[in-house]
């Protein structure tokens, strides 16, 4: 399926920075970004955001896909094969970006922070009057694109005791933490690296058990991200292209959301988009349930090749939602 972007803008890294330069309101994430400059790289490069509307999900599954699970935080490592174009998925909020510049340091402001570009893309769309949204005004999804990211500088929020930061960085401890080990857990990246950023939100804050329409945004959501993100590889490459997704446990943090059920959500919907998966579990018992919730995927998917029966599958689990974590 054709997908078409519902807007698209081509923006100058350096104009860009220029232009509209970051707004940071809290101290540390300012001290972040003088690292993020310090090397003598200029912002530079051509980036490109695209806002996809919601697609139809498909009746059948037609294809297999990778998915690997690796224990850690996210890495951004350069693709191994010429044709594969590797994407990093920003668990958004509906308002895009929307606590870059203030003292929370979950995933996506992280992401922002590493890739300070973001930020000054965040607040050239809003002068433009196009302030970035993950959903349309009917609340639907409408995931973002954005090719060709800057990482200029690489944050090591895990606990590290010896460094004297025995809970990490993430989260409220970034607040909390003097700013010596903000510096010394920020190294700048020289050169730095390209990235490719999908951002899209999953479904806030849901109550007791997942009911057929809440599952079905979830994948609605995966499946129009996930194909964007496939469509924009095939332009960048000119050529039928590999795409690999870089992701987690999309929505279990603020949002509350059940770590096995958007599992399994995301592999289904890395299939019908026809993409692989690389799926950052962040330790041990991550990395274990991960792998069980995949592992039933897999076996559950054999019962038949119709979404719908899927769909009936994941309902008779009976997922419940669970609780924010604060961050």
């Amino acid at each position: 399926m054709k997908l078409k972007a519902t807007d698209q803008i081509l923006f100058d890294a350096g104009t860009l920075i220029r232009e509209h330069p970051p707004k940071w309101r809290d101290g540390h994430k300012r001290l972040v970004f003088e690292i993020a400059c310090s090397s003598d790289f200029p912002f530079e490069g051509e980036l490109v955001y695209a806002l996809w509307g919601e697609v139809e999900l498909p009746a059948e599954l037609t294809a297999r896909s990778r998915f690997t699970v690796e224990e850690g935080v996210f890495e951004y490592p350069a693709p191994s094969e010429s044709a594969t174009v590797a994407w990093h998925l920003n668990f958004a909020d509906p308002n895009l970006f929307v606590a870059y510049g203030s003292s929370l340091m979950a995933q996506d402001e992280i992401q922002v922070a590493e890739h300070p570009i973001l930020g000054s893309m965040s607040e050239a769309l809003t002068s433009m009057g196009k302030p970035p949204r993950t959903v349309d005004e009917r609340q639907r999804p409408t995931p973002v694109t954005i090719t060709g990211v800057q990482r200029r500088c690489a944050i090591d929020t895990r606990p590290n005791p010896a460094a004297g930061r025995p809970g990490g960085l993430y989260g409220n401890a970034f607040e909390r933490a003097p700013s010596a080990h903000i510096r010394a857990a920020t190294k700048p990246l020289s050169p730095p690296t390209t990235s490719n950023i999908l951002a899209m939100a999953a479904l806030p804050g849901g109550y007791g058990e997942y009911q057929r329409e809440e599952i079905i945004y979830i994948l609605s959501a995966a499946y129009a991200g996930f194909s964007a993100a496939r469509q924009e590889s095939d332009r960048m490459t000119s050529a039928r292209s590999r795409t690999v997704i870089h992701t987690g446990y999309w929505g279990c943090g603020a949002f509350g959301g059940n770590r096995e059920l958007m599992t399994i959500l995301q592999a289904l919907a890395a299939e019908l988009a026809g993409v692989d998966v690389v799926f950052w579990a962040f330790d041990k018992p991550g990395v274990e349930l991960a792998g069980a919730a995949h592992n039933w995927y897999e076996r559950s998917r054999g019962i038949g090749l119709s979404v719908p029966n899927l769909v009936n599958e994941i309902l008779r689990r009976k997922f419940q939602w669970g609780f924010s974590d604060g961050n």
